[in-house]
């Protein structure tokens, strides 16, 4: 069976993702800080037939992200797709937010840590693989500031902005190659209880676009607006 790897695998899009590719046959490797909740999630994919397995690292350590993903396509035969889509819902020491005003070295500097660098080990990890090959999918997920950036996030969306940037170019070398690389924009609040005025949508709304992103592979780029 195909792999789906997650990097950032959490109860919302990574759930949602993973059963969508799940259902059409895919195994599923699961990377996340906590293992306690990668193992539930991996109790609730198997109540769907979904076969999953937890994969604990952290992206600010790229030693345990290449490793994690090494052990994935040990267990899985290999890693067919890659969905790199890390959102620190809960807090993670040296990350804070701040206006493009209030941006420094300081607090930019661990935003580019995890967004993009950790994207860079992610796929310098699964890439040689998929050359040998001759076929891979690597999906890359940002809010939708990297597009059309918002003040209070300043310095999250110019990391974001910057790995967006770094995946279109990608998209650009491995043209033609077999390989696809592509970036989608989630430009909606993901769920309840966002600010009022801003469009909302559920994980299981937006999870098929990757889907359709994955089949098409051609395009580069999907900007979700609900």
């Amino acid at each position: 069976m195909p792999t789906l790897a997650i990097v950032g695998a959490g109860s919302g899009m990574g759930l949602a993702i993973a059963r969508t590719f799940g259902a059409q046959g895919f195994d599923i490797a699961l990377i996340a800080r906590s293992k306690d909740k990668l193992d539930d999630l991996v109790a609730r994919l198997a109540q769907e037939d979904i076969t999953a397995q937890a994969f604990p690292a952290d992206v600010l350590d790229r030693a345990s992200l290449t490793a994690a993903l090494d052990a994935a396509a040990e267990r899985f035969g290999g890693i067919d797709v890659l969905e790199y889509s890390p959102a620190p819902h809960t807090p993670v020491p040296g990350i804070t937010l701040a206006t493009p005003s209030e941006t420094t070295v300081e607090n930019l500097q661990p935003q580019i840590e995890y967004y993009l660098y950790g994207a860079v080990a992610a796929v310098q990890t699964v890439l040689p693989a998929m050359r040998a090959a001759g076929a891979g999918t690597l999906l890359f997920t940002t809010g939708g500031g990297s597009v059309h950036p918002i003040p209070m996030l300043g310095n999250v969306n110019a990391a974001a902005a910057a790995l967006r940037n770094w995946v279109l170019n990608l998209h650009n070398e491995l043209s033609g190659s077999g390989i696809q690389a592509a970036h989608v924009a989630i430009n909606t609040w993901i769920g309840e209880g966002g600010p009022a005025g801003i469009p909302t949508a559920t994980p299981e709304q937006i999870a098929p676009v990757y889907w359709d992103l994955y089949r098409e592979r051609d395009r580069a780029e999907v900007v979700f607006n609900g």
